[in-house]
């Protein structure tokens, strides 16, 4: 599992939860997570606009990875249409990500916002896996224009 904006590492405690001692964790993010005291957990320093991130992660995987997991988020602005592009922009980088890393048939769930270019990158989603789905989390408000996007079956 590659988990891509993972600080502070809630999302890998969880995935290392599932994987057991069999599978990989690998967590990304601009800032330092806290290693694990355990050998299937790493982490690097590594921003998803980068073009030399995904030799870095691929460098770091014992195999293709079976999920990709964004939580990425910019720094919100205030200004609605700018955090939306932003938002936008790097679900995207984290699907192109995804596709290089993730093994035919695998499994990405993205953060996106609401706004006027989630159709665009829905049909991006829609080309790249067999069945693509919105979650709105439970915890999330309902207000909130953030939900995430779940792709399955890497095509």
């Amino acid at each position: 599992m590659v988990d891509l904006g993972a600080a502070p590492g809630g999302w890998m405690q969880a995935a290392l939860n599932v994987v057991g001692e069999s599978g990989f964790v690998l967590g990304v993010d601009v800032k330092e997570v806290e290693p694990f005291e355990v050998e299937n957990a790493k982490s690097i320093v590594g921003d998803v606009t980068d073009p030399a991130i995904v030799d870095a992660i691929q460098g770091l995987l014992p195999r293709a990875a079976d999920v990709v997991v964004s939580d990425v988020s910019p720094n919100i602005s205030g200004v609605w249409e700018v955090d939306h592009a932003r938002q936008m922009d790097l679900a995207h980088r984290s699907l192109l990500i995804a596709n290089s890393l993730l093994k035919i048939g695998g499994n990405f769930l993205v953060k996106v916002f609401q706004g006027d270019l989630l159709d665009g990158f829905m049909f991006e989603m829609r080309q790249c896996f067999q069945y693509v789905r919105f979650i709105k989390p439970s915890a999330s408000r309902k207000r909130s224009s953030e939900l995430f996007v779940l792709g399955m079956g890497k095509l």
